[in-house]
């Protein structure tokens, strides 16, 4: 049986893997990137490109977004030429940008007047996860969008969750990014005080990871960073933006989240260096850079 047609904007490091399990899954793919040159690979494969997010609305009646920031998210979705407006009666958007709930919210209430379902699905996993199609998918939908749109995240992921309305897949996304936020924290300190204390960082992993101070950034982050590797799993620019959501959201609430505002203002102390193309495990580096401060 032929697979229906999606669309799908954002084709980064985490966007193009994703689109290519749709694609090897058999549904015909329709893709539009800021940079048709992150497009390529995928259009060499078999993709249509479009010029345009209105071009890829008016080719498939299922399109998926992952973009920046939520300014990328609006201008995506709203006004003459943004999906809403060009999709047809029945459509189903999906959009899994780590974004802003209340913005969700009112892209879901809006599409809705046209008779187009918007869901939001912020992801976990990094680049790993997208490779390997195994990514945690936080939901935020309506009723009769979630059993449209399930189908497609289990190509994507293997945990999937709906959490509730629209809106609740990024409230979601936002407290894992907290815990990440404070988790990042801990295990740069403590391999930084290993490396202080004149052990070997990488076995002091060997005994920590098998405890109950494992987490997925310990066992796969740090390894990565004590070898040097500030490749991008997850940007620190995204994280950046993310973080900031999420205080702007607990203040909102009236929560005052300390390990949060630190851990914003540690990043945002490398992106201003100009480094928020690095992965987050770039954090270490500035830890482990006091100590040889210190020693100087």
């Amino acid at each position: 049986m032929e697979q229906q047609a999606i669309g799908f904007i954002g084709t980064g490091v985490m966007g193009a893997s994703m689109a290519r399990h749709l694609m090897n899954a058999g549904h015909p793919l329709y893709v539009f990137n800021r940079s048709r040159a992150k497009a390529q690979p995928l259009i060499d494969a078999g993709a249509s490109w479009c010029d345009e997010p209105a071009a890829v609305a008016e080719s498939a009646a299922i399109v998926i977004t992952i973009v920046g920031m939520p300014s990328d998210v609006e201008s995506v979705y709203r006004g003459p030429r943004g999906l809403i407006a060009r999709s047809s009666p029945g459509a189903l958007l999906i959009d899994m940008t780590t974004s802003d709930p209340e913005l969700a919210a009112a892209l879901a209430r809006e599409a809705e007047q046209k008779d187009v379902q918007v869901v939001d699905a912020p992801v976990s996993g990094g680049d790993i996860g997208a490779r390997n199609a195994t990514l945690s998918i936080m939901v935020g939908a309506s009723d009769a969008a979630y059993p449209r749109a399930r189908p497609i995240f289990e190509r994507l992921g293997k945990t999937i969750v709906h959490q509730g309305p629209p809106g609740s897949g990024q409230y979601t996304k936002l407290c894992n990014q907290v815990a990440i936020a404070a988790t990042m924290l801990s295990v740069s300190e403590s391999m930084a005080l290993a490396s202080a204390a004149g052990l070997d960082p990488t076995r002091v992993l060997e005994s920590i990871t098998s405890g109950a101070a494992n987490s997925w950034s310990l066992s796969q982050l740090m390894p990565r960073a004590l070898r040097g590797d500030f490749a991008p799993g997850f940007a620190v620019r995204h994280f950046v933006k993310d973080l900031r959501i999420a205080l702007e959201c607990a203040e909102r609430l009236g929560l005052e989240l300390h390990g949060l505002s630190l851990a914003k203002k540690l990043y945002e102390g490398i992106l201003a260096r100009g480094e928020g193309d690095l992965g987050t495990q770039v954090l270490l580096r500035d830890y482990l850079s006091q100590r040889a401060s210190s020693a100087e």
